[in-house]
């Protein structure tokens, strides 16, 4: 006859499954279920995905910040053209702002754009970089990249925002390398080389020819004569360059005589036109005093000291050679120089 099971073992053994489903929930995923701190953003890569992994990190300059947490394929019916969008997740805590504090968390749709505008507008992108040679790993770089424009896919996954994606280095390098190598292939390499080998062609004839034999001996000769001019002038040179000092001493010097002749003249002048100019003026007043009474008297001895008379226009002379005197003398006053340099016209 069986034992009746127990309700109580019953019980027990439901309350255990039930605490092993809840930590296997907490240990292999209720940890994303009770965590909601984190951003999850989606990004379009255009390299190869090989090597990246689910899990990878995600880094920020070398500080990992998250982690991948999903990858697909996206292929267009239309254009037959593949898309690869990797699914990031970003935890909010190992970023802090300046003032000490957590980044905010963007609640609604509006503030979650904001957000990856801010981030797009301070130059963040992310790129695959390889974790180790060995491995061939990747992992996501999220850094900023200021020089390079944010170039969307505008494709939509799962609701999500999208940071702009780059290419690898590799990728790059081999990208502009192909582009060359394009614009290389378009240039007309034959007819370049053709033109290059005619143009040579040509120089070799012209070294070659007459005209520029007599140039090269010519040319030599020319730098023969220069050259001895050149001896020539070193060998005189001193002796040119000593007369020529000479020649400004001497100069120097004439001047210097010039202007102390000059001084010591005008000391001298300046008592002897003084004084001829105060004779002038006695001579010029007496004349005129003369002249005055020999018109008084000119009706009594007629002819003989008119106005027309010999002695009359003895006496005019007398008084323009006074006035001559007297304009030299003024004249040599006010440049007494030019008893050497002689009158300016």
């Amino acid at each position: 006859m069986s034992k009746p099971v127990s309700p109580m073992a019953i019980g027990g053994f439901t309350l255990g499954a039930v605490a092993l489903l809840v930590i296997g929930i907490f240990m292999f995923g209720g940890g994303k279920l009770l965590n909601n701190d984190k951003i999850t953003y989606v990004v379009f890569f255009s390299s190869s995905l090989n090597g990246l992994e689910i899990g990878a990190p995600v880094k920020m300059q070398g500080v990992k910040v998250g982690e991948v947490t999903e990858i697909a394929l996206q292929l267009d019916p239309k254009t037959g053209r593949i898309y690869k969008p990797v699914v990031i997740e970003i935890n909010r805590a190992s970023l802090t702002s300046t003032r000490g504090g957590g980044i905010p968390k963007a609640i609604g749709r509006s503030e979650q754009l904001e957000d990856r505008d801010k981030l797009v507008a301070a130059g963040f992108r992310a790129r695959l970089e390889t974790q180790s040679l060995l491995t061939g790993l990747l992992y996501v770089d999220l850094d900023q990249y200021p020089d390079k424009p944010p170039l969307f896919a505008g494709l939509e996954y799962k609701g999500l925002l999208e940071i702009p994606g780059l290419p690898t280095a590799s990728d790059a390098i081999f990208s502009t390398a192909e582009e060359v190598a394009n614009k290389l292939r378009a240039l007309p390499l034959d007819e370049i080389v053709q033109d290059v080998v005619v143009s040579l062609k040509e120089i070799r004839e012209l070294l070659a020819s007459d005209d520029i034999k007599k140039s090269k001996v010519a040319l030599t000769k020319t730098l023969e004569e220069t050259q001895e001019m050149v001896n020539t002038l070193n060998t005189h040179l001193p002796t040119l360059i000593n007369d020529a000092n000479k020649a400004v001493l001497n100069t120097n010097a004439l001047v210097e005589d010039s202007r102390t002749m000059v001084q010591d003249f005008n000391k001298d002048i300046k008592p002897v036109l003084s004084s001829a100019n105060k004779t002038l003026v006695a001579a010029t007043t007496a004349l005129n005093k003369t002249q005055d009474s020999m018109a008084m008297v000119s009706n009594a001895v007629g002819d003989t000291v008119g106005p027309e008379s010999a002695l009359n226009q003895a006496l005019q002379s007398l008084n323009e050679a006074a006035r001559s005197i007297k304009n030299l003398s003024d004249y040599l006053e006010r440049h007494p120089e030019s008893l050497i340099s002689g009158k300016e016209h």
